[in-house]
């Protein structure tokens, strides 16, 4: 039996995991994108480190165990994260980054049934299409008439891989590690893979306003610490399609918290995609015997 704070974690997580976009939009003004995510992750071991002392939950028992959690790490923390922040740099939008991203439950779908052995029925393909449908809807009509640079977009396909590997990693290989440790490993394995790129491609410089050290907080506590925790966990406790099938929401809530936070407006008509989105990951994600 699942246990009843699990039910409210998408909605934490869907909240936190989309303001992340805007927060890290913040934060890019006064650090370089590998800088940013080197600290941030320091302060996440920092924490780990202190709750692991505290707790002292158990280690992973062999070594194939230690591999998986550092290669799910290096998947989200080094490949997704890094390849999206570079992108923000070269002048790809948040809510252009967030659909792209929300592209990754029609990829998980395709590949969940041979990788997981699960199988995707019909109404989960349905809700996949009407989410992604409502999804493309917001984001183009807030979009701006500029086009978003080639290398950004490579970048956002290559962190797109990231994430959908890395999900389906854990859900083929994860075991049920005390989370503490699943994340003092994964952000110990993605800090190492962040290192090399900022060490020799970035001037480590950072500007340390009030403004970054509000951002810096909630990319650590909100991102890294919470919602990272929420989706191990709900990969764990659910089939891998359906928690994916979440990210359809990520680009309407971006888009509104992107709002709230730097000013960016949002159509009164993508309010309508916003609808179609959440019909779609209601259909996605509920559970049906008809579609299984």
């Amino acid at each position: 039996m699942q246990p009843r704070w699990l039910s409210f974690a998408p909605f934490i997580f869907l909240g936190l995991w989309s303001g992340g976009y805007a927060v890290a939009k913040i934060g890019l003004q006064y650090a370089e994108p590998m800088t940013l995510l080197a600290v941030r992750y320091a302060c996440v071991i920092a924490i780990m480190l202190v709750i692991f002392a505290i707790i002292r939950p158990p280690l992973p028992k062999a070594p194939a165990e230690w591999m998986h959690l550092s290669i799910v790490g290096v998947l989200i923390q080094t490949v997704y994260f890094a390849l999206c922040w570079l992108a923000f740099r070269d002048g790809v939008a948040a809510g252009t980054v967030a659909l792209i991203m929300s592209l990754q439950p029609i990829l998980v779908a395709l590949i969940a049934p041979t990788w997981t052995k699960e199988h995707v029925g019909w109404l989960r393909w349905v809700g996949l299409a009407l989410g992604l449908i409502g999804t493309a809807f917001v984001i183009i009509a807030k979009s701006g008439v500029a086009p978003p640079s080639m290398i950004g977009l490579f970048y956002c396909a290559i962190g797109l891989l990231g994430i959908t590997t890395g999900t389906l990693w854990e859900k083929r290989f994860g075991k049920q590690h005390h989370p503490v440790t699943a994340n003092l490993i994964g952000y110990g394995a993605g800090l190492l893979g962040v290192l090399p790129f900022m060490l020799t491609l970035e001037t480590m410089q950072i500007d340390w306003t009030w403004q970054f050290s509000a951002a810096l907080f909630y990319l650590v506590i909100g991102n890294s610490v919470i919602a990272v925790g929420l989706l191990l966990a709900m990969i764990r406790a659910g089939d891998v399609s359906s928690v994916s099938s979440l990210f359809f929401m990520i680009p309407p809530l971006a888009a509104f918290l992107a709002w709230l936070l730097l000013g960016e407006i949002m159509p009164v008509t993508a309010w309508a995609g916003i609808a179609v989105a959440a019909v779609g990951v209601y259909i996605a994600t509920r559970k049906n015997k008809v579609s299984s």
